[in-house]
């Protein structure tokens, strides 16, 4: 693969916080006497815009405020111990940096959160740009995509987007660049298999690949 840039998704892709977001959603959900959900089955409803995940899980968004609710979970979200980086997340960061490749954050995350986090496991410094949305809805990032790939020096055909969900392939079409997904974050990998891009087991095997 000839790639002169890397733009990386976060959450479920280089940030490991699949069983968080679920016990998350099992807390607003027990508080609202609907049945909890397990990793198996959030991997295969899990996806973007997030507001129709919670109507495919039978949250009772018609009688709560979505503005609350997002704020509610991240609430949960944010003090759960139980999310870190994915296995192998510095030695792709390193070993991309020593190939020469730069590298980017593209993600759906609230851009003070995302900023907080990268700091918090010290891997800021790999990434020349960093780009969070201005809000906790979790809706798309294609519009900041867009953005993104505009400061760009490089031609659009050395550009690979690495993700863990169809929505990372979606931003990738609407910018004209490849993508790779990583089938270790929020959807199974027989979902990831359909979108007719190259799918990893997890970011060791993507970088043997490089």
């Amino acid at each position: 693969m000839n790639i002169s840039h890397i733009i990386w998704d976060w959450n479920g892709t280089l940030l490991d916080d699949t069983q968080a977001c679920v016990n998350s959603i099992n807390v607003l959900l027990g508080k609202r006497g609907v049945p909890f959900i397990d990793v198996s089955r959030y991997r295969d409803v899990f996806g973007f815009p997030v507001v129709d995940f919670y109507r495919r899980i039978q949250f009772p968004l018609e009688s709560e405020n979505w503005d609350l609710v997002a704020r509610e979970f991240h609430d949960v979200f944010l003090a759960d111990t139980t999310f870190q980086l994915q296995t192998g997340t510095l030695h792709a960061l390193e070993h991309i940096r020593a190939l020469g490749v730069e590298q980017s954050v593209l993600s759906a995350s609230e851009q003070t959160i995302l900023d907080q986090m990268l700091m918090k496991y010290r891997i800021r410094d790999y990434f020349s740009h960093v780009c969070g949305v201005d809000n906790l809805y979790g809706a798309s990032k294609i519009a900041m995509g867009q953005k993104l790939v505009e400061r760009f020096q490089h031609p659009k055909a050395s550009i690979v987007m690495v993700g863990d969900t169809l929505h990372d392939v979606e931003v990738a079409e609407a910018l004209g660049i490849s993508c790779v997904l990583i089938a270790q974050g929020h959807q199974s990998r027989e979902r990831l298999d359909q979108a007719g891009v190259p799918v990893f087991a997890d970011l060791n095997s993507f970088c043997r690949s490089l």
